[in-house]
């Protein structure tokens, strides 16, 4: 699922910024959106399995062939080598990653473009982050603390349902498009317009 070309199109994007500002005009609040590829390249991974299979590697040769030992050395590096580059194709290095490490490096990630796109930082302090991580099969909706305790945990289950479920048809501009209507919606009840300005973008960050 990672690969160079962006995820969405620019009129995607554009869809999605016009969602937000919509959706903003009903609500004091401010939304942000965040997609990632990924929330790590996990790169250690490949190198970990292949250095096991190539340190395993010489007791089978020396069990199957006949081979002299400068020869099972250089096998044992080719093999290294070889496996290390199979294993580094997408696919296979996400499948190698557990899906609890997965989730906690989503998890993190998702925390981190919080704080680092200023939503905790609006005066109000009724921001709401709608976060995709693609590669770890992550999403998440944080919101700050003017929002958070004010709205019951299952909403926000909703809402990243709604959002997971277009994505999961590779709709992912609908998907985002879906759950900012959700919050827009929860957040024009608790936290109507009120004459402050919105500072954030409305945009999605691709990164």
């Amino acid at each position: 699922m990672i690969e160079d070309r962006a995820p969405i199109a620019e009129d995607d994007r554009a869809r999605i910024a016009a969602a937000i500002h919509a959706a903003e005009q009903k609500t004091a609040g401010d939304i942000v959106c965040v997609l990632m590829r990924a929330s790590s390249s996990y790169s250690y991974a490949p190198l970990l399995w292949a250095s096991l299979i190539a340190l395993l590697s010489p007791w089978a040769l020396v069990a199957a062939t006949q081979m002299s030992v400068v020869r099972i050395l250089a096998a044992q590096v080719a093999i290294f080598v070889a496996v290390g580059l199979i294993l580094m194709w997408t696919p296979l290095r996400m499948a190698l990653v557990p899906r609890a490490v997965k989730r906690t490096r989503a998890h993190r990630a998702g925390m981190e473009q919080f704080f680092a796109r200023g939503i905790a930082q609006t005066k109000n302090r009724m921001g709401v982050m709608i976060f995709v991580s693609l590669a770890e099969h992550y999403a998440h909706v944080v919101a700050d603390d003017g929002i958070a305790a004010r709205v019951d945990h299952a909403v926000w289950r909703e809402t990243v349902d709604a959002l997971t479920s277009e994505i999961a048809q590779g709709h992912i501009a609908d998907g985002f498009i879906a759950a900012i209507e959700r919050c827009g919606a929860v957040m024009a009840e608790i936290a109507p317009p009120d004459g402050t300005a919105h500072t954030l973008p409305d945009r999605i960050y691709v990164l």
